[in-house]
């Protein structure tokens, strides 16, 4: 046990997400008969589920500011519907299409951040209209019809990295990736140490390093070899590279800048971030528009993806993303949550479902499950509360998560936030 606390940073419960999604992995993967970890399977998970873990990264941020977003999934039909129009009737590039999208997103962000911001209108109200109004508009724009888009377009949602250099049996640039990944996890460790030292804080003993080392490194060095060995055509796909630089950013700016603290903060406990010199009704304004710019991301690789943007696209996205981000150890009152918690948590619901889908349970019996996986993690954060506990989060990201569970629940906790980041 004292192994595993030194391992786990002093808190066993830390790994309880990653324990959870090992577990699956390994239990489907031994009953449905090694067909969970191949090549195949692997990449198509991560394609069909790369959307939602997108949204899951917004929705975060949102749920960790104290509020809720239910919009996301109309707004991403709204802005895939809208730039597979721009570029089919109005001639424009691809890419100037996207960056239309984006835009699009940012404004829709905007408009519904001025009512929960500025207004005082409550997000779950302005998104539960916002819902209504851009579903709406999505089958009005597109007239209930599907729309296509081009080639260039869908290798947004379904392209994968280019074979270069000489032919050695496998996708060179995914094992490039793949080594990049691995020098970024072993740098960041050495560096965590350093400054740990440096702080004079307990340095956790080598043998603890090595280990965690061993067991990232090889998890990231496994799945590189997948993803490099799919069959021909296939790689590591485009949406899980925008998603890992989503990751990267998010996670960034989260833990290591003002603005992310202050989300935390005004989470937490506005009326003290208040007095301690956060501006609230920015942080609101900002989170919401953030969201809806990571919807509108999500939306054109959906629609990339499936060649054509459709009446029903969308439905049930925001569901999907606020379930991720509380197994993945959000607090339902906010001030909690990390990036990688929500996308381990965005990684169990998907390995859930394609495992059951392989197993060949129904869609109805599939639903019932996944409910109540939510339901047991909510419970099981809301029993630790109780109990005087942290809430379970992911453990790889140490670095991102561990200012992350800042939770500021009095207003010299709240200042004591602020001032570290200033």
């Amino acid at each position: 046990m004292n192994a595993l606390k030194k391992l786990f940073g002093g808190n066993t419960r830390q790994f309880g997400m990653i324990f959870a999604l090992v577990a699956l992995i390994v239990f489907f993967e031994i009953f449905t008969e090694g067909r969970t970890l191949t090549s195949g399977n692997v990449i198509n998970l991560f394609n069909g589920n790369s959307y939602i873990l997108i949204l899951a990264i917004g929705m975060v941020l949102v749920i960790i500011a104290g509020h809720i977003d239910l919009s996301v999934g109309s707004v991403a039909a709204f802005v895939g519907v809208c730039v597979a129009l721009f570029i089919r009737d109005w001639g424009l590039p691809w890419y100037i299409g996207v960056l239309m999208g984006l835009g699009l997103g940012i404004l829709i962000g905007a408009w519904q951040g001025f009512w929960v911001a500025y207004v005082g209108i409550p997000a779950f109200i302005v998104t539960l209209a916002g819902m209504l109004i851009f579903r709406g508009a999505n089958q009005l724009v597109g007239k209930s019809n599907t729309i296509p888009v081009p080639t260039d377009f869908q290798y947004l949602g379904s392209g994968y990295l280019p074979e270069i250099g000489p032919k050695t049996g496998y996708n060179n640039l995914t094992l490039i990736l793949g080594l990049l990944g691995v020098a970024f996890v072993i740098f960041s460790e050495i560096r965590s140490r350093r400054n740990a030292k440096a702080l004079g804080a307990e340095v956790p003993e080598v043998w603890v390093s090595v280990l965690k080392l061993v067991l990232v490194c090889g998890a990231i060095l496994y799945a590189t070899y997948l993803f490099a060995t799919g069959r021909p055509g296939t790689s590591f796909p485009i949406p899980g590279l925008i998603l890992a630089v989503l990751i990267l950013i998010y996670g960034f700016i989260s833990s290591k800048t003002v603005i992310g603290r202050h989300i935390y903060a005004v989470g937490g406990n506005r009326h003290a971030a208040e007095l301690s010199g956060v501006q609230s009704k920015k942080v609101n304004f900002l989170v919401m528009m953030n969201m809806s710019l990571l919807a509108g991301l999500a939306g054109m690789i959906f629609v990339g993806r499936s060649t054509a943007s459709g009446p029903f696209d969308g439905v049930g996205w925001e569901l999907d993303a606020i379930a991720a981000v509380f197994i993945g150890g959000a607090a339902v009152t906010g001030g909690v949550g990390t990036v990688i918690g929500s996308i381990i948590g965005g990684l169990v619901m998907a390995v859930l479902n394609n495992g059951l889908q392989l197993l060949g349970v129904g869609a109805d019996l599939t639903q019932i499950i996944k409910g109540l996986v939510l339901l047991i993690a909510v419970a099981f954060d809301v029993y630790n509360k109780s109990q005087g506990k942290r809430s379970i989060i992911g453990m790889l990201m140490k670095n991102f998560g561990r200012s992350s569970e800042i939770k500021a629940d009095e207003t010299t906790q709240t200042k004591e936030v602020i001032s570290r980041g200033i």
